[in-house]
């Protein structure tokens, strides 16, 4: 299948070379591409020097709006499979064969921490969020969720094209499992390992982790209240 491996990037300078050499040790067959989103640093720079192919914005928009960039050249490129990778190391290009392979039978696969026995231990409080999130998207979909907030995820043809029209813009993790429900999707879970940050610091403040638990949480009941509103007869 011909595969895309996106990955997005805002100031990922200290981690960025080693991923893409990574991704071109354990699947040579995917073409990459690094979503530069308004980077001040060398993200770019390195990422071209590594083999990559950048698309660089002008201004930094996001994880949403740098993914949903990525589905769109999926789109019109014409790949079967689209994989989001982080840019910070934390998801191991050994894991990809077993993504790219499950994507075959499914519209999306989602790398998870928690489906089965893993060397992954978050923290307490990061942890809680996860349980509660995977609890919610369980209830509201009707189908069972270990990790919803993991980034590390394989989309065949059908996701990428509805990831194309619309990508949720704020955390866009959890959302858009509930957004692919919604259309009919086929999704599974592939237990993955994954590591901690190998280098730069994470965006999410103790400030943001509870507009993020927030913001996320209305996002997800309001999608599951559209979905069970009664249709209106129209003559």
């Amino acid at each position: 299948m011909k595969t895309l491996v996106i990955i997005p990037a805002y100031n990922e300078e200290g981690s960025i070379a080693a991923v893409i050499r990574d991704i071109r040790l354990h699947a040579p067959e995917a073409d990459i591409i690094v979503v530069n989103d308004g980077s001040t640093d060398r993200t770019q720079t390195l990422a071209e020097e590594a083999g990559a192919r950048v698309l660089t914005l002008p201004y930094n928009v996001g994880i949403g709006g740098g993914m949903q960039t990525g589905y769109l050249y999926a789109q019109r490129m014409g790949y079967d499979v689209a994989v989001q990778m982080d840019a910070d190391g934390q998801h191991p290009a050994r894991e990809l064969p077993k993504l790219i392979a499950k994507a075959k039978d499914y519209d999306l696969v989602i790398g998870s921490r928690y489906a089965g026995a893993t060397s992954y231990r978050s923290p307490h409080m990061r942890r809680i969020g996860m349980v509660f999130f995977s609890g919610l998207v369980t209830l509201v979909t009707g189908q069972r969720f270990t990790d919803t907030t993991s980034g590390f995820r394989a989309a065949g043809r059908k996701v990428i094209d509805l990831y194309a029209r619309y990508y949720p813009i704020d955390y866009p993790e959890v959302e858009s499992i509930v957004y692919l429900k919604r259309k009919g999707c086929r999704i599974a879970e592939v237990p993955t390992e994954m590591h901690g940050r190998t280098a730069g610091k994470s965006s999410i403040t103790p400030w943001k982790s509870v507009y993020y638990m927030f913001k996320v949480t209305l996002a997800v009941l309001m999608s599951a209240i559209r979905r069970n509103k009664p249709a209106v007869f129209k003559p």
